[in-house]
């Protein structure tokens, strides 16, 4: 089922959750111990992020290094057909512009496809480690909104080879992020809303935030955007804050702000444990607060640990 479906014929605020693929060489069974512990508060879509590839460079004979990709984690296509078939739950494949020709785009959608996976999350994914910026694939796509505009395409029967015949609607609905503290390269919010109303505008169904720590960040965002006539659901996006490393890590990784009253009592803690407590409090508070705000979905981003988001959940749903 869409998304949009499910997120429109709810009367209450919904449930959702993301997730890592696991490790190369790890068994799915670590995706299914992260799920387990969440399925009785009846997830309306899990998130199945996805991982470009990375570059390292290995000596070789004769003293020179040979740039290699390696990718640690799989793909989300057998992922997320297995997450349906087990557990009978929507599952939302990260789809990503880095590393994918338009060619290999397509491809991906059409297995997707045939697996009946309804929903797709289009990204346009984070720069690899060794360059200082985004660099798009030769013959992909550079924006987000070029993703949608092609998967908006395809939902027309109009895929890249011109001379296909009778060709088949893919059926997708199309799901995108936000920032409510501004993507860090826009120049400022009123030209990153411009951007995400043209998103909307292209195809994309409903939006997804990055995390945030600070409701009046998240509720100032979606007033900004009504006024600018996106009036698709903007679903929050959690993060559970868990270890004295994410205190400093977090914020310089995805640009938010960590509140004040937050931070000191983080800063108070002595150890992960602590801080894990600390961090459970506070995003139960903040889903309380959304939830009488009737958002339309809460989504936690898990990373697979599911111990912090079922002590979350078992408050809140």
């Amino acid at each position: 089922m869409k998304l949009i479906t499910k997120l429109s014929q709810s009367k209450k605020t919904l449930f959702s959750i993301e997730i890592l693929p696991p490790l190369k060489g790890k068994s799915i069974q670590s995706i299914y111990d992260g799920i387990d512990p969440l399925m009785e508060f009846k997830p309306a879509f899990v998130d199945v992020t996805y991982h470009r590839e990375e570059y390292v460079y290995r000596k070789r004979d004769g003293g020179y290094l040979e740039k290699v990709s390696i990718r640690k984690r799989p793909g989300t296509v057998g992922i997320c057909a297995a997450i349906m078939n087990k557990y009978n739950v929507e599952a939302v494949p990260h789809i990503i512009c880095g590393g994918f020709t338009k060619e290999e785009t397509e491809n991906a959608l059409i297995d997707l496809q045939f697996l009946g996976v309804d929903n797709v999350l289009a990204l346009r994914g984070d720069s690899i480690k060794t360059e200082p910026a985004f660099v798009p694939e030769p013959g992909g796509h550079a924006y987000a909104i070029d993703l949608v505009k092609q998967i908006a395409e395809m939902n027309k029967s109009i895929y890249l080879d011109s001379e296909m015949k009778d060709a088949a609607p893919t059926n997708f609905c199309v799901g995108v992020s936000c920032y409510p503290e501004k993507h860090f390269e826009a120049p400022n919010i009123t030209s990153d809303i411009k951007y995400l109303k043209a998103k909307v505008d292209a195809g994309a169904e409903y939006i997804v935030t990055q995390m945030f720590f600070d409701n009046s960040k998240y509720f100032e965002f979606v007033k900004l955007c009504r006024e600018n006539n996106i009036n698709v659901p903007i679903i929050p996006g959690l993060k559970i804050l868990s270890s004295k490393q994410q205190v400093t890590s977090l914020p310089k990784i995805f640009h938010i702000d960590i509140p004040q009253a937050f931070y000191e009592a983080l800063e108070s803690c002595k150890d992960d444990k602590q801080i894990k407590e600390v961090g459970i409090k506070w995003c139960i508070e903040q889903s309380k607060e959304l939830l009488k705000e009737n958002v339309p979905c809460l989504h936690y981003y898990t990373m697979g640990a599911s111990e912090a988001t079922r002590a979350v959940a078992k408050e809140v749903f």
